[in-house]
């Protein structure tokens, strides 16, 4: 019989989910037990995620300076994540103009594209040049894990795969990190099941992570909040921080996340931010 390494689950993650709370206790699988593994080495922060900005011009701009007031005003974040479609034709004055915005903050800000951020089905070549090294990658913040990967096909808005180099690399991540640090994964297209536009294989991608500590997932592209579980990860989707496009799910309200990390966990604020008399 194969041993197991230390940690890894002896049972699958199908019959986990037929399994009751008792149960999933007495095998030590309780979101709980996997939480507080990543307490002792984690540290306290803020950070914000914004999706779908959707940058087309002057007013859009006016918009982001309210975005950058909210940010400024507390608590302050320690960086920022931009969830994609950044602009909405995928050309380098957009994405110029909202690099330069955040850049203003003077805290680091970590992007994805969307598939507004593409100048055609095959060319994503501006926003290479603008957030260079910004598409799959990993970086560490106080004890807590990131993971940030680029789910779009082209300009493709429904229907689609998260392509080969992306499942290469987070396969690749996923057997190099720790399963014990609290990680978070963001992208532009939703991973929670159900949710409108989710990627064909979005499923096979979050089983990669299903032995670690995954508290969170952050996307967008669905312009409106959803919320979703796997294991014991929240996955969510936000209303667009947009003001030249509305939400998909009929709300009005615009606006980014302020989240809060803290002893291995993750919650997070609806922030606001009006688009009255721009």
């Amino acid at each position: 019989m194969k041993a197991r390494s230390p940690g890894q689950h002896p049972i699958s993650r199908r019959q986990m989910l037929g399994l009751s709370a008792g149960a999933l206790l007495s095998l030590g699988l309780w979101p709980g037990a996997l939480r507080a593994q990543g307490k002792s080495d984690s540290g306290d922060f803020h950070f914000a995620v914004i999706n779908d900005i959707h940058f087309i011009n002057e007013k859009c701009a006016a918009f982001l300076e309210r975005v950058l007031q909210k940010l400024k005003a507390g608590p302050q974040p320690d960086f920022c994540v931009l969830a994609g479609d950044l602009s909405h034709h995928g050309n380098e004055q957009e994405l110029g103009a909202v690099k330069e915005i955040f850049a203003r903050l003077g805290i680091p800000f970590y992007a994805v594209p969307g598939n507004h951020d593409y100048l055609t089905q095959t060319d994503r070549s501006d926003y290479d040049a603008v957030f260079a090294n910004r598409l799959n990658y990993y970086f560490e913040h106080k004890g807590w894990q990131f993971i940030a990967f680029d789910s779009t096909e082209g300009l493709r808005a429904d229907k689609t795969t998260i392509h080969e180099p992306a499942v290469r690399f987070l396969t690749e991540t996923s057997k190099k990190i720790s399963k014990t640090q609290p990680l978070i994964a963001f992208t532009h297209f939703p991973l929670g099941e159900t949710v409108k536009m989710r990627p064909q294989n979005a499923e096979s991608v979050l089983e990669m992570f299903e032995h670690h500590n995954l508290q969170a997932t952050f996307g967008g592209h669905f312009h409106g909040f959803t919320q979703r579980s796997f294991e014991h990860a929240t996955l969510v989707t936000n209303r667009c921080c947009s003001f030249s496009q509305g939400n998909h799910d009929g709300t009005t309200e615009k606006g980014f996340f302020l989240c809060e990390a803290k002893e291995g966990r993750v919650t997070r604020s609806f922030m606001e931010v009006s688009t009255a008399e721009i």
